[in-house]
Protein backbone atom coordinates (compact mmCIF):
# COMPACT_ATOMS: atom_id res chain seq x y z
CA UNK A 1 0.00 0.00 0.00
CA UNK A 2 1.51 3.32 -1.00
CA UNK A 3 2.13 5.49 1.89
CA UNK A 4 0.23 8.99 2.20
CA UNK A 5 3.68 10.60 1.41
CA UNK A 6 3.42 8.89 -2.04
CA UNK A 7 2.10 9.57 -5.92
CA UNK A 8 1.96 7.03 -8.81
CA UNK A 9 3.25 7.96 -12.40
CA UNK A 10 -0.60 7.71 -13.70
CA UNK A 11 -1.41 10.25 -10.76
CA UNK A 12 1.89 12.46 -12.04
CA UNK A 13 1.26 11.88 -15.63
CA UNK A 14 -2.29 13.99 -15.18
CA UNK A 15 -0.87 16.94 -13.50
CA UNK A 16 2.38 17.44 -16.02
CA UNK A 17 1.24 19.95 -18.44
CA UNK A 18 -1.43 21.49 -16.53
CA UNK A 19 -1.43 24.44 -13.86
CA UNK A 20 -1.55 22.14 -10.97
CA UNK A 21 1.59 20.00 -11.47
CA UNK A 22 4.17 20.18 -8.72
CA UNK A 23 7.64 21.12 -8.56
CA UNK A 24 9.63 18.16 -10.13
CA UNK A 25 12.93 17.47 -8.63
CA UNK A 26 15.13 14.75 -9.87
CA UNK A 27 17.66 13.68 -7.07
CA UNK A 28 19.70 10.32 -8.99
CA UNK A 29 22.86 10.37 -8.66
CA UNK A 30 25.45 11.80 -11.18
CA UNK A 31 26.36 7.87 -12.60
CA UNK A 32 22.33 6.96 -12.89
CA UNK A 33 21.77 9.86 -14.98
CA UNK A 34 24.46 9.12 -16.93
CA UNK A 35 23.49 6.51 -17.78
CA UNK A 36 19.99 7.19 -18.53
CA UNK A 37 19.80 11.03 -19.53
CA UNK A 38 15.91 11.78 -19.74
CA UNK A 39 13.72 14.01 -17.19
CA UNK A 40 10.26 13.64 -16.62
CA UNK A 41 8.67 16.67 -18.42
CA UNK A 42 9.67 19.81 -16.34
CA UNK A 43 11.64 18.20 -13.98
CA UNK A 44 15.35 20.01 -12.63
CA UNK A 45 18.04 18.00 -11.53
CA UNK A 46 19.12 18.69 -7.43
CA UNK A 47 21.92 16.74 -6.01
CA UNK A 48 20.46 15.25 -2.51
CA UNK A 49 23.49 16.89 -0.85
CA UNK A 50 22.13 20.48 -2.08
CA UNK A 51 18.66 20.10 -0.69
CA UNK A 52 19.10 22.60 2.33
CA UNK A 53 20.02 25.37 -0.08
CA UNK A 54 16.92 24.64 -2.15
CA UNK A 55 14.52 24.48 0.37
CA UNK A 56 13.66 28.22 0.94
CA UNK A 57 12.83 28.95 -3.05
CA UNK A 58 10.54 25.60 -2.45
CA UNK A 59 8.51 26.86 0.40
CA UNK A 60 4.97 26.97 0.27
CA UNK A 61 4.92 24.84 -2.93
CA UNK A 62 3.66 21.19 -3.55
CA UNK A 63 6.92 19.16 -4.44
CA UNK A 64 7.21 15.15 -6.00
CA UNK A 65 11.14 13.80 -5.50
CA UNK A 66 12.19 10.98 -7.29
CA UNK A 67 15.12 9.13 -7.86
CA UNK A 68 16.07 5.58 -9.81
CA UNK A 69 13.85 3.74 -8.12
CA UNK A 70 11.80 5.88 -5.69
CA UNK A 71 13.74 4.47 -2.90
CA UNK A 72 16.69 5.92 0.06
CA UNK A 73 17.28 8.73 -2.40
CA UNK A 74 13.76 10.30 -2.64
CA UNK A 75 12.20 9.32 0.60
CA UNK A 76 15.22 10.89 2.55
CA UNK A 77 14.62 14.06 0.32
CA UNK A 78 11.20 14.06 0.85
CA UNK A 79 11.12 13.26 4.42
CA UNK A 80 13.86 16.54 4.87
CA UNK A 81 11.23 19.10 3.06
CA UNK A 82 8.46 17.61 5.10
CA UNK A 83 10.54 18.15 8.26
CA UNK A 84 10.78 21.52 6.91
CA UNK A 85 6.75 22.47 6.30
CA UNK A 86 6.97 21.39 2.21
CA UNK A 87 4.79 19.50 0.71
CA UNK A 88 6.79 17.07 -0.94
CA UNK A 89 5.95 13.27 -1.95
CA UNK A 90 7.92 10.31 -3.57
CA UNK A 91 7.19 9.24 -7.04
CA UNK A 92 6.45 5.49 -6.54
CA UNK A 93 8.89 3.40 -8.85
CA UNK A 94 10.74 6.32 -9.59
CA UNK A 95 12.51 7.08 -12.97
CA UNK A 96 12.56 3.63 -13.74
CA UNK A 97 8.84 2.89 -13.26
CA UNK A 98 8.01 6.38 -15.79
CA UNK A 99 10.18 5.17 -18.28
CA UNK A 100 9.15 1.75 -18.40
CA UNK A 101 5.59 2.81 -18.63
CA UNK A 102 6.71 4.89 -21.48
CA UNK A 103 5.54 7.98 -20.23
CA UNK A 104 6.65 11.53 -22.08
CA UNK A 105 10.60 12.30 -20.93
CA UNK A 106 12.94 15.06 -22.35
CA UNK A 107 16.63 14.45 -23.34
CA UNK A 108 18.85 16.06 -20.78
CA UNK A 109 21.06 17.65 -23.34
CA UNK A 110 18.54 19.65 -25.28
CA UNK A 111 17.82 21.56 -22.75
CA UNK A 112 19.36 25.01 -22.92
CA UNK A 113 21.99 26.28 -20.16
CA UNK A 114 20.49 26.99 -16.59
CA UNK A 115 21.12 30.29 -14.85
CA UNK A 116 22.72 30.28 -11.39
CA UNK A 117 18.88 30.42 -10.02
CA UNK A 118 18.10 27.11 -12.23
CA UNK A 119 16.41 28.77 -15.13
CA UNK A 120 16.59 28.29 -18.98
CA UNK A 121 16.10 31.17 -21.17
CA UNK A 122 14.95 31.50 -24.62
CA UNK A 123 14.24 34.81 -26.51
CA UNK A 124 11.84 35.10 -29.73
CA UNK A 125 10.56 38.46 -31.34
CA UNK A 126 8.18 40.67 -29.96
CA UNK A 127 5.06 41.06 -30.66
CA UNK A 128 3.38 37.64 -30.31
CA UNK A 129 0.49 36.04 -32.12
CA UNK A 130 -0.02 32.41 -31.98
CA UNK A 131 3.33 30.47 -32.19
CA UNK A 132 4.85 32.75 -30.17
CA UNK A 133 2.46 32.41 -27.15
CA UNK A 134 2.36 28.56 -27.73
CA UNK A 135 5.96 27.67 -27.73
CA UNK A 136 6.27 29.53 -24.24
CA UNK A 137 3.09 27.43 -22.90
CA UNK A 138 4.84 24.61 -24.23
CA UNK A 139 7.83 25.64 -22.19
CA UNK A 140 6.87 26.10 -19.07
CA UNK A 141 4.00 22.98 -19.20
CA UNK A 142 6.77 20.86 -20.30
CA UNK A 143 10.10 21.42 -19.79
CA UNK A 144 10.56 24.31 -17.64
CA UNK A 145 8.09 25.85 -15.50
CA UNK A 146 10.31 28.81 -14.61
CA UNK A 147 11.86 29.61 -17.70
CA UNK A 148 12.65 33.28 -18.51
CA UNK A 149 11.02 34.08 -22.16
CA UNK A 150 12.74 37.47 -23.44
CA UNK A 151 10.40 39.15 -26.75
CA UNK A 152 12.95 41.36 -28.58
CA UNK A 153 13.45 43.14 -31.59
CA UNK A 154 13.46 40.21 -34.73
CA UNK A 155 16.92 42.20 -35.29
CA UNK A 156 18.07 41.29 -31.85
CA UNK A 157 16.89 37.83 -31.45
CA UNK A 158 20.27 36.09 -32.61
CA UNK A 159 22.49 38.63 -30.61
CA UNK A 160 20.34 38.57 -27.07
CA UNK A 161 20.66 34.49 -27.45
CA UNK A 162 24.39 35.00 -27.67
CA UNK A 163 24.87 37.37 -24.78
CA UNK A 164 22.27 36.01 -22.56
CA UNK A 165 22.87 32.16 -22.89
CA UNK A 166 19.02 32.14 -24.38
CA UNK A 167 17.53 29.52 -26.84
CA UNK A 168 15.78 31.36 -29.77
CA UNK A 169 12.74 30.14 -30.94
CA UNK A 170 10.47 30.67 -33.71
CA UNK A 171 12.54 32.39 -36.14
CA UNK A 172 14.31 31.99 -39.21
CA UNK A 173 17.86 29.87 -39.05
CA UNK A 174 17.28 28.06 -35.51
CA UNK A 175 16.99 24.87 -34.36
CA UNK A 176 13.72 25.68 -33.31
CA UNK A 177 12.23 27.23 -36.21
CA UNK A 178 9.68 26.75 -38.86
CA UNK A 179 9.85 23.94 -41.41
CA UNK A 180 7.83 23.45 -44.35
CA UNK A 181 4.76 23.11 -43.11
CA UNK A 182 5.50 22.84 -39.64
CA UNK A 183 5.63 26.04 -37.20
CA UNK A 184 8.17 26.50 -33.84
CA UNK A 185 5.30 24.54 -31.52
CA UNK A 186 6.39 21.34 -33.77
CA UNK A 187 10.09 21.75 -33.57
CA UNK A 188 10.28 21.98 -29.82
CA UNK A 189 8.19 18.97 -29.70
CA UNK A 190 10.07 17.46 -32.14
CA UNK A 191 13.49 18.63 -30.54
CA UNK A 192 12.49 17.34 -26.92
CA UNK A 193 10.36 14.55 -27.86
CA UNK A 194 7.01 15.50 -26.71
CA UNK A 195 4.53 13.43 -28.32
CA UNK A 196 1.46 12.24 -26.65
CA UNK A 197 -1.64 12.29 -28.40
CA UNK A 198 -3.28 15.61 -26.80
CA UNK A 199 0.04 17.38 -27.68
CA UNK A 200 -0.01 16.22 -31.02
CA UNK A 201 -4.16 17.66 -30.98
CA UNK A 202 -2.95 20.67 -29.78
CA UNK A 203 -0.16 21.02 -32.56
CA UNK A 204 -2.05 20.47 -35.42
CA UNK A 205 -4.35 23.50 -34.17
CA UNK A 206 -1.61 25.60 -33.73
CA UNK A 207 -0.08 24.84 -36.71
CA UNK A 208 -3.80 25.54 -38.91
CA UNK A 209 -4.23 28.73 -37.07
CA UNK A 210 -0.24 30.42 -37.53
CA UNK A 211 -0.50 28.84 -40.93
CA UNK A 212 -3.35 30.42 -42.21
CA UNK A 213 -4.54 26.91 -43.13
CA UNK A 214 -7.84 27.12 -41.06
CA UNK A 215 -9.95 24.43 -43.44
CA UNK A 216 -7.54 21.98 -41.83
CA UNK A 217 -8.62 21.60 -38.05
CA UNK A 218 -12.40 23.25 -37.32
CA UNK A 219 -10.30 24.63 -33.96
CA UNK A 220 -7.90 26.57 -36.07
CA UNK A 221 -10.12 29.84 -36.98
CA UNK A 222 -11.52 29.74 -32.98
CA UNK A 223 -7.67 29.85 -31.90
CA UNK A 224 -6.07 32.88 -34.38
CA UNK A 225 -9.61 35.25 -33.23
CA UNK A 226 -8.79 34.72 -29.55
CA UNK A 227 -4.69 34.97 -30.77
CA UNK A 228 -5.43 38.45 -32.13
CA UNK A 229 -7.84 39.51 -29.78
CA UNK A 230 -4.95 39.07 -27.21
CA UNK A 231 -2.72 40.87 -29.08
CA UNK A 232 -4.95 44.18 -29.11
CA UNK A 233 -6.00 43.83 -25.83
CA UNK A 234 -2.46 43.88 -24.50
CA UNK A 235 0.47 46.11 -25.07
CA UNK A 236 3.50 44.44 -23.08
CA UNK A 237 4.53 40.97 -24.18
CA UNK A 238 5.23 39.07 -20.60
CA UNK A 239 1.20 40.39 -20.29
CA UNK A 240 -0.28 38.93 -23.40
CA UNK A 241 1.79 35.42 -22.93
CA UNK A 242 0.20 35.58 -18.65
CA UNK A 243 -3.24 35.79 -20.59
CA UNK A 244 -2.54 33.57 -23.41
CA UNK A 245 -1.14 30.61 -20.99
CA UNK A 246 -5.29 30.34 -19.74
CA UNK A 247 -6.66 29.91 -23.18
CA UNK A 248 -3.52 27.21 -24.21
CA UNK A 249 -4.17 25.83 -20.80
CA UNK A 250 -8.11 25.11 -21.47
CA UNK A 251 -7.02 23.57 -25.25
CA UNK A 252 -4.59 20.92 -23.29
CA UNK A 253 -7.06 20.04 -21.17
CA UNK A 254 -9.97 19.98 -24.25
CA UNK A 255 -7.55 17.81 -26.24
CA UNK A 256 -6.77 15.36 -23.43
CA UNK A 257 -10.34 14.58 -22.19
CA UNK A 258 -12.86 16.65 -23.74
CA UNK A 259 -12.40 16.20 -27.90
CA UNK A 260 -15.54 13.66 -27.79
CA UNK A 261 -17.68 15.75 -25.77
CA UNK A 262 -20.76 17.82 -27.25
CA UNK A 263 -22.32 21.04 -25.95
CA UNK A 264 -26.29 21.54 -27.12
CA UNK A 265 -28.00 24.52 -25.90
CA UNK A 266 -31.55 24.21 -25.20
CA UNK A 267 -34.38 23.27 -22.82
CA UNK A 268 -33.67 20.38 -20.88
Amino acid sequence: MASPFEISTKQLARLIGTPAAPVLLDVRIDDDVAADPDLIPGARRLAHTDIESALPALAGQSVVVYCQRGLKLSQGVAALMRARGIDAEVLIGGHFAWRDEGHDRIRLSALPPRDPHGRTRWVTRQRPKIDRIACPWLIRRFIDPDADILFVPASDVVSVAERFAAEPFDIDGVRLGHAPGRCSFDAICEAFELNNTALETLASVVRAADLGDLDAVPEAAGLLAVSLGLSRLHRDDNRQLDAGMVVYDALYRWARDARDEVHREGPA
